[in-house]
């Protein structure tokens, strides 16, 4: 077994170093497209541009940006219990570095996270040093993990997920080797779920690393509005008083339809009700706000700066990392990402932690566990349609019946109250636990 493990890396190790003329290539090709940052783009090859600072230092990676959004409680955790500490952060998607590079707590490095080929992953390990590295949800890269155990680099995987079709693809006969030999590296796997837990010891993790802890994607949003934020609710707020409003959020490409059919409902029997259309991708958002122009509508772009207007019918939101200061001014939050089949959700903890009132489609994905949780809390804290039809009829009882409506934003509050407290904590705990203290690091 332990020859066919260590064979799989190889072929694998050797592949990632025949293509890396290739990533060059694709790398310059995202860039001039926009997709990879226009001056940073040397770190995606583990060319640094920060100095390292003295002392003990902690790498937290985490692939995009709601991954990125649930390390944050834990770095802000460690930084009170643990000032001393040197914290290096790192993404992979240049819109989770827009947003994240605001919300990083004083002090902390932030780079883009180098590609999983051996010279960029050497070159990073060796300048970087970390004593430990805490991998966001998936992030499971050979030559990182490998090349870590290598150097005597504790790796730990919070908020552990393995997706079915992750699993089966790593349970084939030429990739279950090689998970097998990356899982035997890992010191801590902080588990989802008992059904993320039973993938990953079918890809022959050690049930002795194996762990609960609660979703960090609950504690994003327990977290303090800044004087920035606060001052775009307060400007909002007077744009949006005396009239009903529904926010669309985390809109995929598609999905706008089934929005925009669903509002066209609602302003038969509501003519000055106004929805917020946030959509997923930023660049989707223009090519959606000329459409519904054609289509007669009035609509209000917010990258460009424009009012809402009591003739507004549409505001469509193109900006990032604006989530959590939305849902603070809308009573309502259908969460996208879940009205077309092939998709998996989004978070829905920050609009409950904002008090709205929370409705989801049916394809949520591994976003399950969550909805699930929260309903078996109180079973008013998030509803879940089964189409556009039922789309509607929610969004008309909750703006025509108000005391349904505050049910709905305190079932929705309370649930995630509940979900979120001590997350952080017991997370933190086992970070120390099993990967700080078992190679010499803090102990407090």
């Amino acid at each position: 077994m332990k020859t066919t493990r260590s064979l799989a890396y190889g072929l694998y190790k050797a592949a990632s170093r025949a293509v890396a003329p290739a990533l060059f290539l694709l790398v310059q090709w995202r860039r001039l497209r926009g997709f990879e940052h226009r001056t940073r783009w040397p770190e995606r090859f583990g060319r640094p541009s920060s100095p390292r600072p003295p002392g003990t230092l902690l790498w937290f990676h985490a692939v995009s940006l709601g991954e990125g959004l649930a390390a944050i409680p834990v770095i802000n955790h460690c930084l009170r219990h643990h000032p001393d500490l040197r914290i290096l952060m790192t993404t992979a998607t240049l819109s989770a570095f827009e947003v994240i590079k605001d919300q990083l707590p004083s002090g902390v490095i932030y780079q883009l996270a180098p590609l999983d080929y051996p010279p960029a992953m050497e070159s990073f390990l060796g300048y970087w040093r970390p004593k430990a590295i805490l991998l966001m949800e998936s992030e499971l890269w050979p030559n990182l993990i490998i090349s870590a155990a290598e150097k005597g680099i504790a790796v730990a995987i919070l908020n552990a997920r393995m997706s079915f079709k992750s699993f089966k693809r790593w349970s084939g006969p030429l990739t279950l080797p090689l998970i097998s030999l990356m899982l035997s590296k890992i010191s801590l796997i902080a588990s989802l779920s008992t059904t993320q837990a039973i993938r990953f010891q079918l890809l022959h993790a050690s049930s002795s690393i194996i762990h609960f802890a609660g979703d960090l994607k609950y504690a994003v949003g327990d977290s303090s509005i800044s004087d920035n934020e606060a001052r775009k609710i307060k400007d909002l707020q007077v744009q949006l008083i005396g009239r009903p409003i529904w926010m669309a959020a985390s809109i995929h490409k598609g999905e706008e339809e089934v929005m925009v059919w669903a509002h066209s409902q609602l302003v038969m029997m509501y003519p000055t009700s106004l929805m917020i259309l946030v959509t997923r991708h930023p660049q989707d958002g223009q090519k959606i706000a000329l459409a519904l122009k054609r289509q007669g509508m009035n609509v209000a772009l917010r990258s460009r700066h424009e009012v809402i207007t009591c003739s507004t019918n549409v505001y469509v939101v193109d900006t990032l990392g604006e989530l959590r200061t939305l849902y603070r001014v809308t009573p309502i939050s259908v969460i996208g990402g879940s009205f077309l089949p092939g998709l998996a959700g989004h978070n829905i903890s920050e609009a409950a932690a904002a008090g709205c009132a929370v409705l989801t489609g049916p394809h949520v994905g591994h976003f399950s566990h969550m909805l699930m949780e929260m309903r078996r809390l109180n079973l008013l804290s998030v509803a879940q349609v089964s189409g556009e039809i039922e789309l509607v009829e929610a969004l008309k009882l909750l703006l025509s019946d108000a005391k349904a409506l505050e049910a709905r934003q305190k079932a929705a509050k309370q649930a995630f109250s509940s979900m979120s407290n001590g997350v952080v904590g017991r997370v933190w705990s086992l970070v120390k636990t099993f990967v700080l203290q078992q190679s010499g690091g803090p102990d407090g």
